[in-house]
C-alpha cells in the first residue's frame, strides 16, 4: 500500500508550486480536502491497475524526468487528475477527469493558465501523442507509459491487473482488443518522447509489448 501521508505531502507541494506566481506564493484554500477527495477516487473498488500504486509510479517517473519539463508542478497535478475519474466500461474518463481538474484547481487557487494547462495535459493522455515542442506533455505521457518498460514480473502484474479491470469483457473480445492496442503501440515511431525515456525505456517496452502480443496470440482459440 502506498504511503498516504507521503502522497498528501506530494500533492501539497505540487499544488503550492502551481499557485506560485512571479510575485511569490499565492494563498489559497487548505490543500487537504482536495488531497482526500483524490485519494478516495484512486482507491475505488473497480480499480486494479489504475490505483494509488499507478499514481505513485507516475509521480516517481515525473521526478526522474523533471528536467525535461517546462512546469514540473503542473505536470504533477496532471498526474493526480489524469485517471481521477475511471470507470473501465466508459470511454469519456479522460474528459471527465479534465473537467474535474478545471473545477477543483480553479477553486484551489491555481491560476487560470496553469489550470487550463493541467486540463490540456489530462486530455492528452487519450492519445499519448504530444507534439515535438510539448515538453510537459512529453513528460506526462512518458511517465504514464513507463510501466511498459517494467521488469518481466512487474509487467506481468500490470497486464493481469488490466485484465481484472476488464473482467466484464469476454476472453476472446479482450484478446482482440488488447492485441489491437499493442499493435498500435508497436507501430508508433517512438513510444517515449523525452530523451531519457527514449534512451532508457524504449527497447525494453517494445520487447514487453511484442512478448505480450505473442502470448495473446498463443492463447487464442487455436491455442487453447
Amino acid at each position: 500500500m502506498p504511503d498516504l501521508d507521503a502522497l498528501r505531502a506530494r500533492w501539497t507541494h505540487a499544488l503550492e508550486g502551481a499557485r506560485t506566481s512571479a510575485d511569490g506564493p499565492d494563498a489559497g484554500p487548505d490543500p487537504s480536502p482536495y488531497a482526500e477527495n483524490l485519494l478516495a477516487r484512486w482507491q475505488e473498488p473497480q480499480r486494479h491497475y489504475h490505483t494509488l500504486t499507478h499514481l505513485t509510479s507516475v509521480l516517481d517517473h515525473i521526478d526522474v524526468l523533471e528536467k525535461h519539463a517546462d512546469d514540473p508542478d503542473v505536470v504533477r497535478l496532471a498526474a493526480w487528475f489524469h485517471d481521477a475519474v475511471y470507470l473501465p466500461d466508459r470511454s469519456e474518463n479522460e474528459e471527465r477527469s479534465a473537467r474535474l481538474a478545471e473545477r477543483a484547481l480553479a477553486e484551489a487557487g491555481v491560476p487560470e493558465d496553469r489550470t487550463a494547462e493541467v486540463a490540456r495535459l489530462v486530455r492528452l493522455t487519450v492519445t499519448h501523442d504530444p507534439a515535438d515542442d510539448d515538453r510537459d506533455g512529453q513528460v506526462l505521457c512518458d511517465a504514464d507509459l513507463a510501466i511498459l518498460a517494467a521488469p518481466p514480473s512487474a509487467y506481468a502484474a500490470y497486464t493481469a491487473a488490466v485484465r481484472e479491470e476488464y473482467e466484464f469483457v469476454p476472453n476472446e473480445a479482450f484478446r482482440e482488443g488488447r492485441s489491437a492496442i499493442l499493435r498500435q503501440l508497436l507501430s508508433l515511431p517512438r513510444l517515449f518522447r523525452t530523451p531519457y525515456g527514449a534512451a532508457e525505456w524504449e527497447a525494453t517496452a517494445r520487447y514487453n509489448l511484442a512478448a505480450e502480443l505473442e502470448l495473446l496470440a498463443s492463447a487464442g482459440p487455436s491455442g487453447e
